[in-house]
């Protein structure tokens, strides 16, 4: 049986030490009920920070605390500073990467300083994971603590199944890109092999900011990285739903009398941490306007204010509460008087048990409306609990919860009279509607919880990499390593055709950018020196470009056009392969350059011999749409012609039919008699070169796709290093 292994920030149980004495506090939040199950029956383990600092406890302390974890809770735990804790999550996690996430942007902390620490703590994790990581372990790392943690797995354990979920909104592309390392982050995240949200709402936020930044397009949410598919899926977590259904807890009578002496009095009920993101002060205001409108509720009203403390060493927190205070003192020095007090504020926190049986299953309506939440769990939690199916929920729209619960009375958090009319309707909806709403959402409760949820999500794990693997069908050339090593070490003559972009570097948003770094030069250097090779620069770019990126490297080939233009090193020139004539460029350049004009981000590449559409910085479906426009139309300008549509990686190129990279590789194939051939590219365009690679040769294909290659590499940094490997061959 597979071993499960759940990463997060923290773990489900807590270390402290009271008068010298360690203490071990395991938690029932929802997180923990779902992935008991999933690990602990795998023999896995959850691996997390155990609430303590590292300068609390001795070096023996530390060896009890792991000893103990892991053998009674199955637990790893991560030790961290006060310092990191304070700079990595204190500082980055809330207050870079929560306010950003939650469009708080004037909140958010640019610190570089705690960036390096939140990569360092990363880092960390992984060391500690590597350290009992086994191969046939999967891997579910959670939420914006650990979101480069996926990828410092993958980078070492590349068949490791690994997930990743993040517990809270992923924001719009417009807002995402706001962030300084927002490339990283998203390096971090696409380490893993399924991607989890909330909500289908952000999903279509980070494949937009996947495709904007990364230049990366999905297919039916499944995004093609290197050598495998990623799969991005909204997986709304559930909740324990026996535990608040069908709980049968000790109640104190005298506690729940106070809340019931006066039957004619509806009770409402709000239960949040202090947070900026709860609308807390917006949701009072809203709550007083209710009152001015509709004075009949005077008297007949009481809302139960819940408010969990969180993060009071933070200033802005507790300037936070400062304001909800004052915000309720106004409100029922206005409204109150000596028989009734309109709010009622708890801040403190309350065990499940005693917010089941003391505030859910006494509130005729529960009021949620955070102005940002990514599910906001106790929505749930309060419709689970009220098997009588008598109260109502009122949601805020921007709460993930709101996607699920549909049958809520759904109201705009920014909207104060929409949230009074909202309270207003739940207070006086007939108990037949009530009852039908809430049986639909009962039944989505109980068949969606939160064992369901992780069981789900593992299963969905499974088939994700199990389909990447079975549309892979190619061979990765590194399985056999030994024997290409091998073949090249005992050849006489070599000849390697290579492509340039996304096989020797990667794609950059504007073609110019990709001009070769001082690596790829020294590799390619050294493989010309050595006198049995012969190094072949296979490329569509133009021959100018490529003699002044490449033209320095003394005896390397050049190919440019797809095959139009050869320079040969020993001539010092440049030679045509076949005539060409450039007179349609002009009647088919207008109609291009009036489509790019509709395309935002698209730009015209012209080169001398052929028209370049490049579309990887436009809008994914607005591109696709225009694409097949901008073909119908080229298509049948050129039918009669020698001109044909040749469609690349975000790139549509125009050029003449009779001049390919196949006609050009024999060129150079029946030069010479090579004993070793290989061919390499990663687009549609090397098709043709592989078509004429020797039966003994090596085509390699970088990336998935269908292709009529015979081995396949992850992606230009692999190919990077089977070169490298080729240089430390001795002649």
């Amino acid at each position: 049986m597979q071993r499960t292994i759940i990463i997060s920030n923290r773990l489900p149980v807590t270390v402290r030490k009271v008068e010298g004495v360690i203490q071990y506090v395991e938690s029932v939040g929802g997180l923990a009920t779902g992935m008991s199950g999933l690990y602990k029956q795998s023999g896995g383990l959850w691996i997390g920070w155990p609430g303590i600092s590292d300068e609390e406890l001795t070096l023996e302390e530390k060896k009890e605390v792991r000893r103990e974890l892991i053998d009674k809770y199955q637990c790893l735990p991560v030790f961290l500073s006060s310092n990191e804790v304070e700079k990595y999550y204190h500082g980055f996690c809330n207050k870079t990467l929560w306010p950003l996430f939650h469009y708080f942007i004037s909140k958010v902390d640019y610190s570089r300083e705690n960036w390096e620490v939140y990569k360092a703590v990363n880092q960390k994790f992984f060391e500690i994971t590597n350290s009992v990581l086994g191969k046939e372990d999967i891997v579910w790392v959670h939420d914006y603590q650990l979101m480069l943690l996926p990828r410092l797995i993958k980078e070492s354990h590349r068949d490791t199944e690994i997930g990743f979920f993040l517990h809270i909104p992923f924001p719009s592309y417009e807002i995402y890109r706001l962030l300084i390392w927002r490339e990283d982050i998203l390096h971090g995240v696409l380490g893993a092999d399924l991607i989890g949200f909330h909500t289908y709402d952000y999903v279509r936020h980070f494949l937009s900011s996947v495709r904007r930044l990364m230049g990366m397009e999905d297919n039916f949410h499944r995004i093609l990285h290197e050598d495998r598919y990623i799969r991005v899926d909204a997986f709304p977590m559930g909740i324990d739903y026996d535990r608040f259904a069908f709980a049968n807890f000790d109640s104190k009578q005298e506690f729940i009398q106070a809340f019931q002496e006066n039957t004619d009095v509806q009770t409402v009920l709000s239960i949040d941490r202090l947070d900026y993101t709860k609308g807390i002060p917006q949701r009072i205001e809203a709550f007083k306007r209710f009152l001015i409108k509709y004075p009949e509720y005077h008297g007949k009203i009481r809302w139960n204010i819940i408010i969990s403390p969180s993060r009071v060493e933070i200033d802005s927190y507790d300037e936070l509460r400062k304001e909800v205070t004052e915000a309720i003192s106004g409100v029922n020095g206005k409204f109150g008087t000596l028989d009734w007090m309109p709010i009622w504020y708890f801040f403190r926190a309350f065990t499940q048990e005693e917010l089941v049986s003391h505030f859910y299953r006494n509130a005729d309506v529960m009021l949620v409306t955070p102005l940002r939440d990514g599910m906001n769990l106790v929505a749930k939690e309060y419709i689970a609990s009220r098997t009588d199916f008598g109260g109502m929920l009122v949601l805020s729209e921007t709460a993930g919860a709101a996607s699920e619960l549909n049958e809520a009375v759904i109201v705009n958090a920014n909207d104060y009279d929409a949230i009074g009319a909202g309270l207003k309707k739940a207070l006086d909806m007939p108990n037949e509607e009530k009852i039908a709403r809430n049986k639909i959402m009962h039944q989505r409760l109980k068949r969606y919880n939160v064992e369901f949820w992780g069981s789900e999500f593992i299963k969905e794990l499974h088939r994700t990499v199990s389909e990447s693997k079975r549309i892979n069908r190619q061979i990765s050339i590194e399985k056999h390593s030994d024997e290409l090593e091998l073949a090249y070490k005992n050849a006489k003559k070599r000849i390697l055709l290579l492509d340039y972009d996304g096989t020797l570097v990667g794609f950059t948003a504007l073609p110019d950018a990709a001009k070769p770094d001082a690596e790829i030069k020294e590799i390619l250097s050294y493989l010309v020196r050595d006198p049995k090779n012969t190094v072949v620069i296979i490329s569509g770019r133009d021959g100018s470009q490529l003699e002044k990126w490449l033209g320095d490297i003394d005896g390397l080939y050049l190919v440019g056009g797809h095959g139009l233009w050869v320079y040969i090193p020993e001539e010092k020139k440049w030679t045509m392969t076949s005539t060409s004539d450039n007179s349609w460029k002009d009647s088919v350049r207008p109609i291009m350059e009036m489509y790019i004009d509709r395309m935002p981000g698209a730009l015209l590449e012209e080169k001398e011999f052929s028209l370049a559409l490049h579309y990887r910085q436009c809008e994914a479906k607005m591109a696709i749409n225009k694409v097949r426009e901008i073909k119908e139309t080229l298509m049948g300008m050129t039918s009669s012609t020698a001109i044909s549509i040749q469609e690349g990686n975000m790139v549509l190129e125009l050029k003449d039919s009779r001049v390919n990279k196949g006609n050009v590789a024999s060129f150079f194939i029946n030069r010479s008699d090579f004993d070793f051939c290989l061919g390499a590219g990663d687009d549609i365009t090397d098709e043709d070169m592989f078509s004429v690679i020797p039966e003994n040769g090596y085509s390699i294909k970088i990336g998935l796709g269908n292709t009529c290659a015979s081995y396949s590499l992850r992606s230009w940094k692999s190919m990077r290093g089977l070169l490298k490997k080729f240089t430390e061959i001795a002649t």
